[in-house]
């Protein structure tokens, strides 16, 4: 798909139909993740596949925002391997993880996949439920899945403000 219709007509969706994406699909959209630029390229990155009724009922008890998507990634990143920005106030360990995550979300898009970036749970009561590492942190859940008949964008989805309101030359 071209990207400018690829960014126009990519949403959030809010209701899966159940039906699995593929694998070639999945390998697809993992692979744009490992393809995403991270600072100093260190790919700190760190991302789980959930598909298991098992791990999914585990994320609906954290989260009501499943949607019923078949397949969830748990996107974060290993806190030992950051880039930190001059005077080490600051690191990029979150931004490194969302240009991935973003990456992954096109991705989805591009093949035919609908995806629904969530961030309405608690990113540690999920590490410690999924047994993940201390040392990493999720930034968030990417649902992957198939719209279900009649769901589409929100109503204020093509809700743009105009470049003048978030732009300023300097």
């Amino acid at each position: 798909m071209e990207f400018s219709m690829l960014i126009k007509e990519r949403y959030a969706c809010k209701k899966y139909d159940g039906r699995q994406i593929t694998k070639e699909q999945l390998d697809f959209i993992l692979e744009a993740g490992r393809l995403a630029p991270t600072a100093k390229n260190l790919q700190e990155q760190r991302i789980y596949v959930v598909q298991s009724e098992e791990g999914l009922a585990k994320i609906d008890k954290l989260t009501p925002c499943r949607y019923g998507a078949p397949t969830v990634l748990i996107v974060g990143f290993n806190k030992d391997e950051l880039y930190y920005y001059p005077g080490g106030k600051y690191d990029a360990g979150r931004e490194d993880a969302a240009i991935v995550a973003t990456h992954m979300m096109l991705a989805a898009k591009d093949c035919g996949v609908d995806s629904c970036w969530l961030n309405r749970f608690d990113p540690d009561e999920l590490r410690v439920e999924f047994g993940l590492p201390d040392n990493e942190e999720v930034l968030m859940l990417l649902d992957l899945g198939f719209a279900a008949e009649g769901t589409g964008p929100l109503p204020n989805h093509g809700s743009r403000k105009e470049l003048s309101e978030t732009v300023s030359y300097i």
